[in-house]
């Protein structure tokens, strides 16, 4: 059993017994091949909730601020966190990411870029230019009620819901900033029904 599996196996009755969690639409992820998995971000809890309930491992691309942090950095890098450069071109992490996904792995990414407290950040088009490029689909999911369990730590009726996946592909060879546009407001528009309701 891998480590993340391992940080599973504990976080599953733990999670769902402090935050009455549950899960739907996993039928809709595919069991193999590349993926990118993208939520809404408005907790701490998002990252270790959706890695814990999403049926495949997922290496997410997470601020490169929190590798700096010895015990937490170390930490998430042993479960395929990967760190990546916000606001600027990180060439490295992409080509990381890429690779992951062509070797059929899901890459983990929250669209707003950090935490959404307040619910209006823009979506960045990170999650489905990496899809596009990589010609794999984007799997929304709504994480909802996770800001309240941050509050209350206390059973907050969490759910997980993944939705059907979004498969993009450009009118050229490398998508144009049109496209990227108008599909990154698609993912962001499925995520919100997601989390609606």
């Amino acid at each position: 059993m891998s480590l993340y599996d391992l940080v599973k196996a504990v976080l599953r009755p733990s999670t769902r017994a402090l935050f009455d969690v549950k899960v739907s639409g996993e039928d809709n992820v595919p069991s193999e091949g590349g993926l990118v998995v993208a939520a809404n971000h408005r907790s701490y809890l998002d990252p270790p909730l959706l890695g814990t309930w999403f049926p495949r491992t997922i290496h997410f691309m997470a601020k490169e601020e929190l590798f700096r942090i010895p015990v937490l950095g170390r930490g998430i890098a042993a479960v395929h966190a990967f760190p990546v450069t916000r606001d600027a071109a990180d060439i490295g992490s992409v080509r990381r990411a890429l690779r992951i996904l062509k070797e059929g792995g899901a890459i983990g990414i929250f669209p707003e870029g950090t935490r959404n407290v307040s619910g209006d950040a823009k979506h960045k088009g990170g999650a489905v230019l990496l899809a596009s490029s990589a010609h794999c689909p984007v799997v929304p999911v709504g994480l909802v009620r996770t800001a309240l369990a941050t509050k209350r730590l206390r059973a907050s009726h969490v759910e997980v819901r993944i939705g059907t996946p979004m498969v993009f592909q450009g009118s050229a060879r490398k998508a144009t900033k049109a496209e990227i546009d108008a599909w990154t407001a698609q993912v962001a528009d499925a995520i919100e029904k997601l989390t609606s309701g």
